[in-house]
């Protein structure tokens, strides 16, 4: 913690959401307004390996008061210091910076030396694995916010060379797992159930319905093939996962930080134990600047800002991610979980938490930038490149970085009218995020750049965590129709009470025989 960092300031309970009618958000909004989209002056961060252009958003000195002044306001300094300060651990964020901390940062803490441990366990365990050359091929099941990260990971520093081959099955389609299983030889192949507590049972269902094609293929000790990633030992060992493979979920982890945990498991499987390091040291570097900038400087407060004005003030209902690399092509579902998963309680006042999207592909079809450039509605936008990710050819990398800054510029300055088509008015504001080079460590810092911007708006919108009750209020609700789903048709019709649409489809896919195939699948 900096030396001048206050104690956290608890807000009072009427002040946990923003307002629209409180002082300071009355200035910033009008100041939002009258501030200017010139791209002057030039206002670059430069953080971690990863420079930040904000010259495209709105800016102005009375602004930029107006921002550090709503900072203040809802107490976004100290916020900041309890985040990386000793302590339990808030329900929202978890606290994920000590997980890249390192051992000893808190040696007075005991949850941050038993996830230490923990980590170096699951290390040791992988290095093992290495010395001995065994399994090179891994099925990971496992689902929900945390996969993200993995798969941006894996995507972007995978392929031929990648020490392991990696599938993924999420979700409970069983066409996905009979895929993934395709060509897979079960003698040497290691499955990996991830989930926090096997709730929904997907996850669950899927690992035993592994275990027994690795039964079926004459392995008796099936142990010797299944590790655990969960917060639900019981569970793992009743699947029949050793003790010692059992890797534990810290319980404050939220699933969208899972990549700085023993979650990082496929990860280092597939590209070694060196690479894990790598994007922690990124990302620790980056909690480095957000814990030390001073807010004007200060690249996740300034984006978050930037947000807040966009959202709040000029209501632009969503937020577009243009990425110019095809080995970030997950960064968006990654920003879409830091972001989205947040905005359960947004304040009920004030527009808050835009609908991020980005189009398949990098850096997306024509129609995609058509919209940005022509609709109405419009949309802010990150600009995602690297300055030099392909060395060995240069004449490509320079086509694609120069298209990415002649969208951004004509989506600030507008387009020429063209045959059939007016012009477009431009006005439309963007910040640029390049990485130096698309390395590991530069990796991890564009990760923990977001994940510290949708800390902050989440302290200025006031919005913290809201979500998961409605979601365990889908999954029972799921839970019960998959109940439903397996009533055979002998038992005549059922007042299932739903609505008419959904009983209907339930009783459809009892009609064509479905819950007859559960039930012999269960008996």
């Amino acid at each position: 913690m900096p030396e001048n960092a206050q104690p956290h300031a608890v807000i009072p309970a009427a002040d946990l959401q923003l307002s629209a009618q409180s002082p300071q958000w009355r200035v910033f909004a009008a100041a939002a307004a009258g501030a200017s989209l010139v791209a002057r002056p030039l206002r670059v961060i430069e953080a971690a390996g990863i420079y930040v252009d904000l010259s495209m958003q709105r800016h102005s000195s009375a602004l930029a008061q107006a921002g550090l002044a709503l900072l203040q306001a809802r107490d976004v300094l100290g916020a900041r210091a309890a985040l990386f300060a000793p302590g339990a651990p808030d329900a929202a964020h978890g606290r994920y910076p000590v997980l890249r901390a390192g051992y000893g940062a808190h040696p007075e803490e005991q949850c941050d030396i038993e996830v230490e441990i923990e980590y170096a366990r699951m290390l040791e365990f992988v290095r093992e694995l290495d010395r001995g050359g065994a399994c090179p091929a891994v099925l990971y099941l496992g689902g929900g916010a945390g996969q993200w990260a993995l798969r941006l990971a894996l995507q972007a520093f995978g392929g031929p060379a990648q020490r392991r081959q990696l599938r993924f099955v999420s979700g409970g389609d069983a066409a996905a797992l009979h895929e993934a299983l395709a060509g897979l030889d079960p003698r040497r192949t290691l499955v990996v159930a991830a989930s926090r507590g096997f709730e929904p049972s997907e996850t669950l269902d899927n690992a035993r319905a592994a275990i027994d094609w690795l039964r079926r293929a004459g392995i008796d000790d099936v142990s010797a093939h299944l590790v655990a990633v969960t917060g639900n030992e019981s569970a793992a060992r009743a699947l029949g996962v050793a003790a010692a493979r059992v890797f534990r979920l810290p319980s404050w982890l939220q699933p969208r930080h899972e990549l700085w945990s023993v979650g990082a498991l496929p990860v280092a499987l597939a590209l070694g134990v060196d690479m894990l390091k790598a994007l922690r040291s990124g990302a620790a570097a980056m909690d480095q600047h957000f814990l030390q900038a001073a807010p004007a400087v200060n690249a996740p407060m300034q984006m978050a800002l930037a947000a807040v004005a966009n959202t709040s003030a000029m209501h632009w209902p969503t937020h577009a991610l243009a990425v110019y690399s095809a080995r970030l092509a997950a960064l968006p579902a990654c920003v879409q979980q830091l972001e989205m998963t947040l905005a359960g309680r947004a304040p009920a006042s004030l527009p808050a938490y835009p609908v991020v999207w980005s189009p398949a592909g990098a850096p997306g079809p024509g129609a995609f930038f058509e919209w940005l450039h022509r609709a109405p509605a419009g949309a802010p936008v990150d600009f995602i490149a690297g300055l030099d990710e392909y060395p060995a050819s240069p004449p490509a990398h320079r086509a694609l970085l120069a298209n990415c800054l002649a969208q951004r510029e004509a989506l600030l300055r507008g387009l020429p009218a063209g045959p059939g088509q007016p012009a477009a008015g431009g006005g439309r504001p963007s910040t640029l995020v390049v990485l130096r080079q698309v390395d590991p460590r530069a990796v991890g810092a564009l990760l923990a750049l977001y994940e510290h911007k949708a800390f902050v708006q989440a302290a200025l919108w006031g919005a913290a965590l809201g979500g998961a009750d409605q979601a365990q209020a889908c999954q029972r609700l799921a839970q019960d129709i998959a109940r439903q789903l397996a009533v055979p048709p002998a038992a005549g019709p059922v007042d299932w009470g739903h609505d008419s649409s959904t009983a209907f489809w339930i009783d459809r896919y009892r009609e064509q025989g479905g819950a007859g195939a559960a039930a012999g699948r269960t008996a």
